[in-house]
């Protein structure tokens, strides 16, 4: 007995240097990872969670997506990439063009930056982009097809010298994309703005593109005066009760997950979305209802929003019944609280200020001046 308690006493040093040395390990910053610049205390963000920002007195900004385990140091116009600069960060040089946009959220972001200039690739279609910015630069040519996320045209992107590729969470779906985009020396930045818990978490996405687009200042305005619109909702002499949804081709009810930012911005314009019971853990931002469930919960709510921008817009009430007659029976059908959703809706990802002031617009009565929602006659 003795003998065992004085092995563990000898061992116990070791195994609590070793344990030592592996959270030194995972605790890294940036003064371990690029000693040779001087380092500040990241960014204080002040919704975002995702990314982390930190600054050297030398210039250059160490951009962190911890979901992703990736790290890109943006190096300023006319600076060498730092000698000691390990193989897990990834140099970005200042300044950044010919980008390969996959992550259709992150264009409202690079039209409010003023950084069009910067992306030369699409993964969408021009027809399938509702920022005019963006079509009528596909229009004129100057930012140009270049396949799905899931089938890009590498010979096209690799032939016009693409200095980065920005892909949404979709990507992991596609990992050998990614892969192979790396291996042909693309540096590849995966969005993680849908994982925030907030929809200013969401907006504050654009500081990380104002450090790598060199526009932070802009974008410190523009997220600024989106939190402002929020932080000014006030709230409604009563609060009323929202259904989000839209019908499937084959009849299935389709809401938002209770987590998602759209119930969270109806609950921020003074709304209560009345499928909080559902279950919020979920990969996907919809869940779908069986037919009987979401009678039960949405006959009697007070406003009714149609998602349109997921199948058809609606032009009146009369076309919402038509997809289910028992539609006709709910409460806000019968007193005209009904909206349909723009086309606009979805890809405004830096205007839910804007949005959320539609929300509260709607469930306050005052609705001649609605952006992104139509009301149903």
């Amino acid at each position: 007995m003795k003998r065992g308690l004085l092995f563990f006493c000898c061992l116990l040093p070791v195994l609590l240097a070793a344990c030592g040395e592996t959270g030194q390990e995972t605790a890294r910053g940036p003064a371990d990872l690029i000693p040779s610049l001087t380092w500040q205390a990241p960014d204080d963000l002040d919704a975002a969670e995702a990314f982390t920002l930190t600054r050297s007195q030398e210039g250059y900004i160490l951009a962190e997506i911890p979901d992703d385990d990736a790290a890109w140091l943006v190096v300023p116009e006319g600076q060498p990439v730092p000698e000691d600069l390990p193989d897990t960060v990834t140099p970005l040089c200042q300044p950044l063009t010919d980008i390969y946009l996959a992550g259709s959220a992150t264009m409202d972001m690079l039209v409010k930056l003023d950084a069009l200039d910067a992306v030369a690739y699409s993964a969408l279609p021009a027809d399938d982009w509702t920022i005019p910015e963006a079509r009528n630069a596909m229009d004129r040519g100057d930012i140009v097809y270049a396949g799905k996320y899931s089938a890009p045209d590498y010979e096209r992107i690799c032939g016009g010298h693409c200095g980065l590729a920005i892909e949404n969470t979709m990507i992991y779906h596609s990992p050998e994309i990614r892969e192979q985009l790396e291996r042909f020396g693309i540096p590849v930045l995966v969005d993680h703005a849908s994982h925030e818990e907030t929809p200013l978490g969401r907006m504050e996405w654009i500081k990380l593109y104002g450090a790598l687009l060199d526009r932070e200042a802009r974008a410190n305005a523009v997220y600024e005066a989106q939190a402002e619109v929020i932080r000014a909702l006030r709230e409604p002499d009563s609060r009323k009760t929202v259904a989000f949804f839209y019908l499937s081709s084959n009849g299935e009810v389709k809401v938002r997950r209770p987590d998602d930012y759209i119930p969270q911005l109806i609950r921020l314009a003074g709304g209560d979305y009345v499928f909080d019971h559902l279950e919020a853990a979920s990969a996907l931002s919809t869940v779908t209802l069986q037919w009987e469930e979401f009678y039960a919960a949405a006959r009697d709510a007070d406003v009714l929003i149609y998602n349109s921008t997921v199948t058809e817009a609606l032009p009146d009430l009369e076309a919402l019944a038509a997809k289910n007659p028992l539609l006709a029976d709910f409460s806000a059908v019968q007193s005209g609280e009904v909206y349909c959703t723009k086309e606009n809706f979805y890809q405004a990802s830096m205007e839910l200020g804007d949005l959320a002031s539609d929300l509260h617009a709607a469930l306050t009565g005052d609705t001649d001046h609605l952006t992104y929602l139509d009301r149903l006659e």
